[in-house]
């Protein structure tokens, strides 16, 4: 039998690239499958300025998706009829992750999902790679929220859904910059790189206490 371990009664977790495979495997793919010279989709969302407006727009709520679709396709020169659904094609749950995750809602965790979404309408990807509500005790993303990841108060929205204060809660992220407002809110940050097996191991030894009651 297992026994909660203190003092953690919360876990929040970023969706790509945590929950999922890595977001930048995924886009190298996703270049490949479309023909696309190598970095050139990378370079429209990350360094192109309307693919970097439409994103932080996308992301709060002031886009859809399909504004995104049009833009990015328009950048890239190729067609943007369901975009979103063929960038994220190559995205897919990350079992040990998943299992972390399961292992800690079985043991009495609460569960959340904190993600910069990338639209729900009319593609949306959480569904769609089995990674939604059912799969939580709450989800936040800022596209309901208005707001995204650093901006300190998603965390708090995040913490108020679960009915949890900060230092009750873990919070995994690979993008070291959304760390520090969670830990600002006594939050303890978990930073996922490459390896999940690591990361699934930390989860189990601060949510997870293995001595038998």
């Amino acid at each position: 039998m297992v026994a909660l371990s203190a003092p953690y009664r919360g876990l929040i977790l970023d969706f790509g690239g945590v929950l999922t495979t890595r977001m930048r495997l995924n886009g190298e793919a996703f270049e490949r499958s479309e023909g696309l010279t190598p970095g050139a989709y990378f370079a429209a969302l990350e360094d192109h300025p309307d693919g970097v407006a439409i994103y932080a727009a996308l992301e709060v709520g002031e886009a859809t998706q399909e504004d995104w679709n049009r833009v990015i396709g328009g950048i890239l020169g190729i067609d943007s009829t369901d975009l979103m659904r063929r960038a994220l094609a190559n995205l897919h749950p990350e079992p040990q992750i998943v299992a972390a995750a399961e292992r800690a809602r079985a043991a009495g965790i609460k569960v959340a999902m904190l993600s910069n979404s990338f639209g729900i309408e009319p593609y949306n990807p959480y569904e769609d790679k089995g990674i939604w509500t059912d799969f939580f005790d709450a989800v936040i993303l800022s596209e309901r929220e208005g707001i995204r990841k650093p901006s300190p108060l998603i965390y708090q929205r995040v913490l108020d859904a679960l009915e949890l204060t900060g230092p009750k809660c873990v919070f995994v992220d690979d993008y070291a910059r959304n760390l520090p407002p969670a830990e600002t809110l006594g939050i303890r940050t978990v930073h996922h790189t490459t390896d999940p097996a690591s990361t699934a191991a930390i989860l189990d030894a601060l949510l997870i206490d293995r001595t038998p009651a």
